[in-house]
């Protein structure tokens, strides 16, 4: 559902960023995919540089999981942001993929042209782009971030998953000594059982 729209808009930043089309086009056949909770994605790289969305059959080479508080981070090119995404696979695609998200930059302006004109779209994207914006975005992040983790649970805090983790592992643990216990009384003679 999300990512056809979020496949388009990865097009358009490449597009407005054609040297990172040549880039992209030496893995040509592989999948990232994008955990952003509760969203995924994936897609696949095309030989001219572009994405498709994947087939959902197909293993993803490389694996990005970024927080939903990161992504104001990221857009506003936080170095610090980079390290707190959980990534594995395929090493040189994750690193294409970090050095993309740290050098693509959307040229608002020209978008924005199309509908206000170039004068009033260099303005409304130097607003945009002071500093008091972008600390007013981190902080909006770090709210939402809270209210969905604290009032509204729709994020789960990493200490959570890791307690489910480990009850998941001791029940696991549990059912498999249980089944050896059930498989020992089963192989036992009746007249032992009984006694």
């Amino acid at each position: 559902m999300y990512a056809r729209p979020s496949i388009a808009v990865l097009n358009h930043l490449l597009l407005q960023n054609n040297w990172a089309l040549i880039r992209l086009a030496r893995f040509a056949g592989k999948t990232a995919r994008f955990d952003i909770a509760p969203f995924s994605f994936a897609c696949t790289i095309l030989p001219d540089g572009t994405l498709c969305s994947a087939d959902p059959e197909s293993s993803a080479d490389a694996l990005c999981v970024i927080a939903p508080s990161l992504l104001p981070r990221l857009a506003l090119h936080d170095e610090l942001a980079h390290a707190d995404i959980q990534s594995t696979g395929d090493a040189a695609l994750l690193a294409e993929i970090f050095f993309l998200s740290r050098n693509l930059r959307w040229d608002a302006a020209e978008d924005l042209s199309k509908i206000t004109g170039d004068i009033a779209a260099e303005r409304i994207v130097q607003t945009v782009q002071s500093k008091q914006l972008g600390a007013s975005a981190v902080n909006l992040a770090h709210a939402a971030a809270e209210y969905w983790t604290e009032e509204r649970p729709l994020l789960v805090k990493p200490q959570q998953i890791n307690l489910f983790m480990q009850q998941v592992d001791t029940l696991r643990d549990d059912m498999a000594r249980l089944e050896q216990r059930i498989k020992s009384l089963a192989s036992q003679p009746s007249a032992t059982r009984e006694g």
